[in-house]
């Protein structure tokens, strides 16, 4: 057995009146090894340094040691030491410990769980077509890899002089230029402040904007990730439809004219994928700025067009400050990248990093270091070029293959952007009973219908395309096609 070697003190309780030294230090061990808080294959001190750390005689030590080893808790050797075995673990006496009462206040108050997801397990590992995962194995991880080797060696000189709570400042002017000339986003590095992701950027702006009851307006469908920000501060989304140009601006003014704000994703719609059109950008920054109202735009993965020239930002049109920026680099590099930002309008700025200095008191500072000289020495162009060319690849692989195979089951829709795309039902089936019929086949397509707040189930699946192979697509659409043929 491989023995877990640890200098650590370990912790003893305090030994009552009544108990001999030999008896407390014996029941103390046995204790912790059946409790696991000494774990299978822990190394213990010598006796000697045993006797030393807790002030006994050595002799004591000896004694519950050998008392300790003739029982089966543990195993010496001259020479090697002592180890624990591995033993049936402790069961509690009689019933469980009753729930403390702040704990139980805690269940009733926060029972619900966000309602996109309330029968959905998140287990058993990436299956097509999860959506929104990157082809992670495409990822120039040894080029990231030497970058962040280089920053560990010279570690004290750039991080001493970091202080600025907006995040790294070279990374805040890189991701700068690259927002101006990319997206056409008007901005400086100092309205750029890093957060951990599009989450966190969601949920700090909806506790910062929005109050109890403070109408929202909100894509139908629309993103569920916002949903749950804005449910959590309790806000009333205003449920806006949405058709082949976007968010409707007239059936918002119609609905409700004095929202606080609007939250869209004009470049590529979640989840109809759908392009907002000129018209109702413009109509939009007009009601904006009327109503005196913020506008959230959401850019989650603009950086895949694969057909016609790139998108500006709505930003890029805004002159009434009404619009707040985000964006992330989980999808164009990593999941496990947790580096996103907020393009805030300049007066805001000051208030967004006070409330957020609550609850945050700094960043993330090497993972943004590294992330900088990526972007600056060209690893991120270059990265979005081949990927591009590759989720291309794989979308078209996904087309062709549905034409083959799911002729009459499900027609995908015709958008050549992002990492996933839509496909509507044609078999009379409801977007969840597709769902959970395609899971029993081992894949993850996700219902459209958890998209939405008032508008009627649209009969439709997202499929992810991003993270899979053109065999695993195969693989995964003959699958999908038995699932739906039921």
């Amino acid at each position: 057995m491989s023995k877990a070697i640890s200098s650590f003190e370990f912790t003893l309780k305090s030994r009552s009146g009544d108990q001999t030294l030999t008896n407390w230090l014996y029941d103390e061990l046995r204790s912790a090894i059946l409790e696991g808080r000494l774990a299978v294959g822990s190394r213990l001190p010598s006796s000697r340094d045993f006797a030393s750390q807790y002030e006994l005689s050595r002799g004591t030590v000896v004694s519950v040691l050998e008392r300790l080893q003739a029982e089966g808790y543990i195993t010496s050797r001259v020479g090697f030491g002592s180890w624990v075995n591995r033993v049936e673990p402790l069961r509690p006496a009689g019933h469980a410990a009753a729930t403390p009462a702040y704990i139980r206040r805690v269940i009733s108050t926060h029972k619900r769980r966000p309602q996109p997801w309330v029968d959905v397990a998140f287990d058993g590992g990436i299956r097509p077509f999860r959506i929104g995962v990157p082809a992670i194995n495409e990822f120039p991880s040894e080029v990231w890899g030497r970058i962040a080797a280089t920053r560990a060696r010279n570690f004290r000189p750039w991080l001493k002089n970091e202080s600025d709570r907006r995040g790294y400042r070279p990374l805040r002017e890189a991701i700068a230029e690259y927002l101006r000339t990319s997206r056409g986003v008007r901005c400086t590095a100092e309205q750029i402040v890093l957060v951990s992701g599009i989450q966190q950027a969601l949920d700090l702006l909806a506790r910062l904007l929005l109050k109890e009851s403070d109408p929202i307006w909100m894509e139908d469908p629309g993103y569920f990730g916002a949903r749950i920000a804005f449910d959590h501060v309790r806000a009333r989304m205003i449920a806006v439809p949405v058709n082949d140009e976007g968010l409707s601006v007239s059936a918002g003014i119609k609905i409700c004219p004095d929202a606080k704000g609007a939250y869209v994703t004009p470049a590529h719609q979640f989840p109809l994928g759908v392009m907002m059109s000129v018209e109702r950008r413009m109509a939009l920054l007009h009601w904006a700025s009327r109503a005196g109202a913020f506008v959230i735009e959401d850019d989650y993965d603009s950086e895949y067009r694969f057909e016609g020239p790139p998108v500006p930002a709505l930003q890029s049109l805004d002159n009434h400050a009404s619009v707040i920026f985000i964006g992330s680099f989980s999808k164009t590099l990593f999941p496990a990248l947790r580096v996103g930002y907020v393009v805030l309008p300049s007066p805001l700025i000051d208030l967004f990093l006070g409330f957020r200095y609550r609850t945050d008191f700094r960043n993330s500072s090497f993972d943004q270091a590294v992330l900088c000289d990526f972007i600056v020495d060209g690893h991120l162009g270059r990265h979005l070029r081949r990927m591009r060319k590759l989720y291309a690849g794989r979308l078209a692989a996904l087309m062709q293959g549905a034409k083959q195979h799911l002729g009459g089951l499900l027609e995908i829709s015709n958008v050549r952007a992002g990492l996933y795309t839509i496909g509507f039902l044609k078999n009379e089936m409801t977007s969840r009973q597709a769902e959970k019929l395609a899971a029993v086949e081992g894949l993850e397509v996700l219902a459209v219908d958890r998209c939405t707040l008032r508008r009627p189930d649209p009969k439709a699946l997202l499929l992810g395309f991003g993270g899979f192979d053109e065999a695993a697509i195969q693989r995964g659409l003959v699958r999908l096609t038995r699932a739906l043929s039921q």
